[in-house]
């Protein structure tokens, strides 16, 4: 396909979309990065024939919401998945379903966490009516274990503008999707898979120092990675038979905690190679009094908390834990070697569409913090992202972007008219130009509704992050400003103490605006009688 016909809306030949995208993957945990220790080689190369985006950040830092906003392209407070207590609506118009109206084939291979599936205890009575839904009973039980733990795992088609999708259900060596029966399959002990969440069941493997760090003892070939690389390859195979565009969800559940992978994977790196980060000790000056408390929990080894808590590690654990999540990382990367070869193998490289990403990052042992939640610090809320277009040029750019903007990048290089109601903004200028900028500010929402059971974190988050700063303020009234040109380890809270009193105030301006632009105006807008097509 020449780059005329790239560009051209009309041209005859559409190109492909692979879209792969990581869970919980730091935007420093690559290669192309800068990280030395990681070795990437596959996603670097990647890297080096697309648009690395140095700040990237998400819209939410928490698994579904962030997801559904790359879905829809609009905000978790648009939308309505603010927490991972509540599925996408069935009808949600995505830009999957878009592409799929316009003759794309489409497939979800992987992680989908758009509906509540794996989190649906998360799920808690109100204890007084609430809205009634007006959908069938069971619409938002696709994604709920049981249904993939014994017998033959359902078949899932029309999955919000999927056409067919593939479940990986759970993390580590918690195996509840379509992935269950495929890795019994290759030698993996179904007892083992069902019970591999239980911190009280033992299990082979497990690191003393945390039951979240393990080796898992299954055959490589059972992996999760290892099903979302064949499967991926799989469909890729099958529809460039037929001839049509294709797009691919291409989404490894890994490297979310837990730190569990296969061998050879989980000793690739020993934790002596691990350097602690340069704020692991990070007195926590001026901090709210929630991320305090988090900062005084250690270990739970023995799954005494309602959930896996963020927590504060030892240096031993921190090292440990990271030494095994850069063999998982090691692991998707040889996955995406073999689709990018796939790729090549088809003469389709220059025809696909390729973005790399992840919905949110992790703590990682910055400020002396591990995991996410309540906590927008660079590690949790920036992202890898990585856009490859067959008429562009490699290059870098520290232009602003952010997840709700992909959907709408997609459906501009494709040609494809954007849906009603997205609230991002294409990337295509910076593709062309790395210097041009499409944003000066990102919004970034976190709501916990378990707060009125569980109080650890606030209720809600704002944060708007811009050119230079970072503010944040939360439901307790608390705020946060980090300058992030003269402080890049956010070190320093110029919201108290009238540290800064013109920077806290252009922020709260830039908050504002941003809160303005992102009411949704279209929940009172009649619906299309056209919005989706067989």
């Amino acid at each position: 396909m020449s780059a005329d016909d790239a560009r051209d809306p009309v041209a005859a030949t559409r190109p492909n979309v692979l879209f792969v995208i990581c869970d919980q993957l730091r935007a420093d945990h690559l290669g192309f990065a800068g990280n030395s220790v990681v070795q990437t080689p596959n996603i670097d190369a990647l890297a080096g024939r697309g648009t690395v985006f140095d700040r990237a950040y998400v819209n939410n830092p928490v698994c579904m919401p962030n997801r559904s906003t790359i879905m829809t392209g609009r905000m978790p407070s648009a939308h309505g998945v603010v927490f991972n207590d509540r599925s996408l609506p069935i009808n949600a118009t995505t830009f999957v379903g878009r592409l799929r109206d316009e003759g794309w084939r489409t497939a979800l291979i992987g992680k989908s966490h758009l509906q509540h599936g794996e989190s649906k205890d998360a799920v808690l009575p109100l204890g007084i009516p609430g809205a009634w839904s007006p959908f069938e009973d069971g619409w938002d039980t696709l994604e709920h274990p049981e249904r993939y733990l014994d017998g033959e795992p359902p078949e899932i088609t029309d999955f919000y503008g999927f056409d067919t999708a593939e479940f990986t259900v759970g993390h580590g060596l918690f195996y509840a999707g379509h992935n269950f029966r495929w890795a019994v399959e290759r030698g993996a002990d179904p007892d083992v898979l069902r019970n591999g969440l239980k911190p009280r069941v033992p299990s082979a493997g497990r690191s003393p120092l945390w039951w979240q760090i393990q080796a898992m003892p299954i055959p490589g070939e059972a992996s999760t990675t290892s099903f979302v690389t064949e499967r991926t390859i799989d469909f890729i195979e099958r529809s460039h038979a037929s001839g049509e565009p294709w797009m691919a969800w291409c989404s490894f559940p890994d490297p979310h905690h837990p730190m569990a992978a296969p061998e050879p994977w989980f000793s690739r790196h020993h934790p002596d190679e691990i350097d602690l980060p340069a704020t692991f000790d990070d007195p926590g000056d001026d901090w709210p009094v929630y991320l305090t408390n988090l900062r005084g929990l250690g270990v739970d080894n023995d799954g005494a908390r309602p959930w896996v808590f963020p927590f504060a590690p030892s240096a031993e654990v921190l090292r440990a834990a990271t030494a095994a999540t850069y063999g998982m990382i090691e692991a998707i990367d040889h996955g995406v070697g073999k689709i990018l070869a796939t790729l090549d193998r088809l003469d389709a490289t220059d025809d696909t569409i390729v973005i790399f990403t992840s919905d949110h990052g992790d703590m990682g042992g910055d400020h002396g913090l591990l995991l996410k939640g309540s906590m927008h610090y660079e590690g949790c809320i920036r992202t890898p992202l990585v856009i490859v277009d067959p008429a562009g040029t490699a290059q870098r750019t520290s232009s602003l972007a952010a997840s709700i903007d992909l959907p709408s990048t997609l459906l501009d290089l494709c040609g494809v008219e954007a849906h009603y109601g997205m609230q991002g903004t294409s990337l295509r200028p910076v593709l062309d130009d790395p210097t041009a900028t499409v944003r000066d500010a990102i919004l970034i929402e976190e709501d916990f509704p378990l707060n009125q059971y569980i109080d650890t974190f606030p209720l809600r988050m704002r944060t708007v992050v811009t050119n230079t700063h970072r503010y944040t303020r939360d439901s307790d009234g608390f705020e946060t400003l980090y300058d992030l040109d003269a402080d890049p380890s956010e070190l320093v809270n110029l919201a108290v103490q009238q540290r800064q009193p013109t920077a806290r105030a252009a922020a709260v301006d830039a908050l504002v605006d941003e809160l303005t632009r992102a009411d949704d105006l279209t929940r009172l807008d009649p619906v299309s009688a056209t919005a989706r097509t067989a």
